[in-house]
């Protein structure tokens, strides 16, 4: 019996674990082809498990900074927009099946009168996403908790995605993730904190690698799952092999 393969990537910035967490799933990446949703047939490298830990996620720009000639994959204004409008807000546009704030925003008031009121005495600040309804959804969400803990005065996230697009997805949400920390440790009164996020589904297709080759400044990790050929040739492989 194979057993899973649990990652810890520690980093200071969103900048830096976006680097080093695209450098270790080349390392140990499950690679499978995709046979059903949006990219069947498409070939997608992505972790057992893995956590990665964020010693300073405040760090300016929360947007990762590319090589030059690479395009950038969010910028800070964009993960403020993606705050306000997914994150802060209960608003669901006619088409959105949800977001991930109708979820949130109905419960960061509770969240912070039980921090305020508590503080590192509870386990219970706990903000769900998703439903009973969310088993039976075409694309269920990704994010499903945020759970907030003060210890040593400060706030700190953990939090967990089901699926995690590594690429795009998730310097975007984890600077959104960022920007409502700080608005609850504002809140409350503490300092902001560390984040842990973990996930069994932080992947890359395909199309992304050759980008995430580049994002490595075109220099393949010792003992890579993939040859470097195979990581620029991307998802021209199903035309070409």
């Amino acid at each position: 019996m194979t057993s899973l393969r649990c990652e810890l990537v520690e980093g200071t910035s969103i900048d830096d674990i976006h680097f080093k967490l695209a450098r270790r799933l080349f390392q140990v990446g499950r690679i499978y082809v995709i046979d059903h949703g949006s990219y069947e047939g498409h070939k997608r490298l992505e972790f057992d498990h893995v956590t990665a830990h964020l010693r300073y996620p405040w760090t300016r720009p929360l947007a990762p900074t590319m090589p030059v000639g690479l395009p950038p994959v969010t910028d800070d204004k964009t993960i403020e927009e993606y705050f306000m409008k997914y994150l802060f807000s209960a608003d669901v546009a006619e088409n959105e099946t949800y977001t991930y704030g109708q979820y949130i925003h109905p419960q960061i008031d509770p969240v912070v009168a039980m921090l305020r009121d508590q503080g590192a005495g509870t386990n219970q600040a706990t903000i769900a996403i998703g439903g009973k309804e969310s088993i039976l959804q075409e694309h269920p969400p990704c994010l499903r908790l945020i759970d907030c803990r003060v210890m040593h005065g400060a706030l700190h996230f953990i939090v967990y995605f089901r699926s995690w697009d590594l690429w795009a997805g998730l310097p975007e949400n984890l600077g959104g993730l960022q920007l409502l920390k700080e608005y609850i440790a504002s809140e409350i009164g503490v300092n902001d904190g560390e984040m842990i996020a973990s996930t069994k589904g932080l992947h890359l297709y395909d199309y992304q690698w050759p980008l995430a080759l580049a994002r490595l400044q075109g220099t393949m990790p010792e003992n890579s799952v993939l040859t470097k050929e195979e990581a620029e040739l991307g998802e021209r492989w199903m035309t070409n092999g």
